[in-house]
């Protein structure tokens, strides 16, 4: 999916780094210091999705990587960020009212504990093993439903039996499912 950033993409990302700065001071939510490279990253993914996703659901969302990037640049897109750190989502509370981004909903749990709501796409980053990933999405997919999980060396370890596209950028796999794939 060819992605255009909206025209206030980089005032976004500005004020982004800002609200992680100052909060980061505070909560010590994250350790990343080189945000163009997270960027670059969460983009990244968004070239091997082939249809604009109406909902999307991101699993441990943390300091927003890669979801805040991506409802940045997916404004029709209704995002759903789990996470169950209070700091955390406290942080992805504090973004989304700076930035503005009114697609934005953030779920202070694990997925596991809400009720459960069919989503077109289902993103993580570095959470769990991608089994364990798709078990606790249980109910929140259907066979049209693709999952993109950003993992590093390890994916195909992780993958076992699981039929998956995956695409690399520099150290980063992204690996691709499709809800028929796993249903």
């Amino acid at each position: 999916m060819i992605i255009k950033k909206p025209e206030n993409f980089n005032e976004q990302i500005e004020q982004f780094g800002k609200c992680l700065e100052k909060f980061n001071k505070i909560h010590s939510i994250t350790n990343y210091n080189d945000l163009s490279a997270v960027i670059e990253d969460s983009l990244e993914g968004l070239k091997f999705i082939t249809e604009m996703p109406k909902v999307a659901i991101d699993i441990g969302s943390g300091a927003g990587f890669p979801a805040i990037f991506l409802a940045m640049v997916l404004p029709y897109t209704k995002w759903h960020l789990f996470e169950p750190n209070t700091k955390k989502a406290a942080f992805l509370t504090y973004a989304k009212v700076n930035l503005k981004l009114k697609n934005i909903i953030i779920h202070n749990t694990k997925i596991e504990n809400e009720t459960p709501f069919i989503a077109d796409l289902i993103t993580s980053r570095a959470v769990m093993k991608v089994p364990d990933l798709i078990k606790i999405s249980h109910g929140f997919f259907d066979t049209h439903t693709k999952f993109l999980f950003y993992k590093g060396s390890n994916v195909k370890d992780e993958l076992g039996n699981l039929k998956a596209e995956i695409f690399e950028n520099n150290m980063r796999k992204y690996a691709l499912l499709k809800g028929n794939d796993v249903c």
